[in-house]
């Protein structure tokens, strides 16, 4: 895997990645890219994030890891295996015989630190690792991959919730043992501003780093709250919110779907379309037909 500048990387990797993309948000940067033949690739890379890595296709017959946190690996890279360097843990590698496409979530350690902080399992906690079959990140990985595709973009508040389960998912299943403690609830006051918040920003970017910090809480915090509070994800509430603001303006303007999307939010047409049917069972486009 050969991570890009645009994550705070030192690398020294040859042949390049192809076909690189790349898509920043809050809480740090996703990359992608496919890496074509070649016998071998060696080099070093470090980066100031905490990295996940996962091969989404292809691999490479032999993979040798040396990390300066005292990780080591040696054996195949193989698609939909899963690794994590932690910040600043220097990280030597050595490819033979691959072809592979991979993807990586670099996050900010600040980041993850609000996130994290009220488990008691500080991000540092997590020691590095290399080709573990885990399910789950590597269909996460692979859900940012296919966003980016079909959308060109990332959605921030879709981001920072997919951000959100992929850090206390790694917490809870790489880091030390810890006893889960039980989600406080929002108090009534912190549910009306945070429902006036989102009424009132539904046309712009909303972040929910900006929702917590709104009612004095961590993104993680706020994120375990609202969910134990309302029964949905700060995600399910902005979305629901913004479709319902889309379908009383088609109900009053004549406008495309591109300009409906970008009234109420959403960066790409087609992400608000597939959103929009999924929650009425119909597409935005029938809106004013109907």
């Amino acid at each position: 895997m050969d991570p890009g500048p645009e994550a705070g990387y030192v690398r020294m990797l040859e042949p390049r990645s192809e076909a690189w993309r790349s898509a920043a948000w809050g809480m740090g940067v996703f990359d992608t890219a496919r890496r074509p033949f070649a016998a071998l690739v060696e080099g070093r890379m470090r980066t100031p994030q905490h990295l996940l890595l996962v091969t989404l296709r292809g691999g490479a017959r032999r993979l040798e890891v040396t990390t300066e946190c005292g990780h080591r690996y040696d054996g195949a890279d193989r698609a939909g295996a899963v690794s994590f360097v932690p910040a600043h843990c220097g990280r030597h590698l050595r490819m033979h015989g691959v072809r592979s496409e991979w993807a990586s979530i670099a996050f900010r350690p600040e980041a993850m630190d609000a996130i994290l902080g009220a488990d008691a399992r500080g991000p540092l906690a997590i020691a590095a690792f290399t080709n573990v079959e885990d399910g789950f990140l590597a269909g996460l990985v692979g859900e940012f991959r296919r966003h980016l595709d079909e959308d060109g973009a990332l959605d921030p508040l879709y981001a920072d919730s997919m951000g959100v389960a992929a850090a206390r998912y790694l917490a809870r299943r790489f880091g030390r043992p810890a006893a889960p403690a039980p989600a406080a609830k929002l108090a009534p006051w912190q549910v009306r501003r945070v429902a006036a918040l989102v009424e009132a920003r539904l046309g712009e970017e909303i972040r929910i780093a900006d929702l917590a910090a709104a009612i004095g809480l961590s993104a993680g915090h706020f994120h375990r709250a609202f969910r134990a509070t309302t029964g949905k994800t700060p995600l399910a509430h902005v979305t629901e919110a913004r479709i319902r603001r889309a379908i009383g303006i088609a109900a009053t303007e004549p406008l495309s779907v591109a300009e409906l999307a970008l009234r109420v939010g959403f960066a790409s047409p087609s992400h608000f379309a597939r959103l929009f049917r999924r929650a009425t069972g119909v597409a935005p486009s029938r809106l004013r037909r109907g």
